[in-house]
């Protein structure tokens, strides 16, 4: 295959999560939760990604935010 032609793969959107599941609140210290949205790394994960709204993925960044904080979920992963 010639490098000028690419091949685009259809692009499917992913629906939200919580939306789906009908979930209003986010708690920080549901860590098994918050891990599905983070990296191998420990980084948020993109929407894009996920597939989770604006509304929750601020949602999220607040509560993975403020676990760390209280040391639920580490900054770094080694």
């Amino acid at each position: 295959m010639n490098h000028h032609q690419q091949q685009t793969q259809p692009i499917i959107k992913k629906s939200c999560y919580f939306c789906a599941n009908k979930i209003d609140a986010i708690d920080y210290k549901d860590t098994l939760l918050l891990r599905k949205f983070m990296s191998s790394q420990a980084k948020i994960m993109p929407p894009k990604r996920t597939g989770n709204c604006s509304k929750h993925q601020r949602m999220i960044s607040r509560a993975v935010k403020r676990a760390r904080a209280m040391a639920l979920i580490s900054y770094l992963i080694k």
